[in-house]
């Protein structure tokens, strides 16, 4: 059994919600195997579904446009929230995101050396001129994503979670665009792992099974019960956690009666067409970048002793 360290409860505690000493615990049981700790707290019931990454705050904006049928999700991060909401980076953002729309370039780094949409020089030197002479803090331009065909899009509170809706579809874009933007809400809400059931990997599955049994082992009542009693409480579990974690299978937030994808299927019958929702994208500012958090390894070295 290992001693775990301050930084590995730290990142146990943001993986998982879960105490500081039931962290420092899972971590010993498991000789500092972050995923076996992880599967240990949720196993005695203290976690629930393990989060992907840490998701500390960072600052910076995050933009969603439709152009015709051009879609763009662009996210550009600063050091402060200050600089975010100035006028020279939302300008800065909203030219970026416009030149990707219509140049588009390969990556991040394509995108740098690409002549800059309304300027004269490429986007890596409108950066440098904006970070180093009018705001004086770092300005990363971090991820994009560029579509084709009908989309829709939502920005949530001024630009901390983007997302774009890629829909297949026999109808015009502006039929189609407020069902899309409806389902891009849904998605920057309750943030979806997957689009649909089928996109769930096997092995994901299989592990929620055997947590879930796990879990019932663990209850007093439930640990006594025949294995194919079980199985079938296990069942019922699996489907609610598709309804929890698929977005087309989620209660509609605006009428929880209907699933997303039932909602859809209205819509679209009542425009005498279909709509097949094929790939929803969402970015969240600051998605797993870790900030600087100076006092947290003292405060937690002193809650030790």
């Amino acid at each position: 059994m290992g001693k775990a360290s301050v930084s590995e409860i730290k990142d146990l505690m943001k993986a998982t919600g879960v105490g500081m000493m039931d962290c420092k615990k899972a971590l010993e049981e498991n000789d500092g195997d972050m995923d076996k700790a992880i599967e240990f707290l949720r196993e005695k019931g203290l976690a629930t579904q393990a989060k992907k990454s840490s998701r500390a705050a960072a600052e910076g904006v995050v933009t969603a446009v439709v152009e015709g049928n051009v879609g763009v999700l662009l996210e550009v991060n600063t050091e402060t929230d200050f600089a975010a909401n100035t006028d020279d980076v939302r300008n800065f953002v909203d030219a970026v995101a416009k030149t990707i729309v219509e140049k588009n370039p390969a990556d991040v780094e394509a995108l740098t050396n690409t002549a800059i949409s309304g300027g004269t020089g490429t986007v890596g030197e409108a950066l440098t001129e904006l970070a180093g002479m009018k705001i004086r803090e770092n300005i990363v331009i971090r991820r994009f994503l560029r579509f084709e065909g009908a989309m829709a899009s939502y920005i949530h509170n001024g630009g901390s979670i983007g997302v774009m809706v890629k829909m297949d579809t026999d109808l015009s874009n502006d039929q189609v665009a407020a069902i899309g933007k409806d389902v891009a809400m849904q998605s920057a809400a309750l943030s979806a792992s997957y689009l649909c059931r089928e996109q769930v990997p096997a092995e994901v599955v299989a592990k929620e099974r055997e947590i879930m049994m796990a879990q019932m082992s663990e209850d007093p009542k439930m640990a006594n019960k025949p294995d194919q009693v079980k199985s079938k409480i296990v069942d019922g579990k699996v489907e609610k956690f598709y309804k929890e974690n698929c977005l087309l299978e989620q209660a509609f937030v605006k009428d929880d009666k209907l699933s997303v994808q039932e909602y859809v299927d209205a819509e679209a019958k009542k425009l005498g067409g279909s709509i097949k929702v094929v790939e929803v994208v969402r970015y969240e500012r600051g998605e797993g970048i870790e900030k600087k958090e100076d006092d947290f390894a003292a405060e937690v070295a002193s809650m030790m002793k």
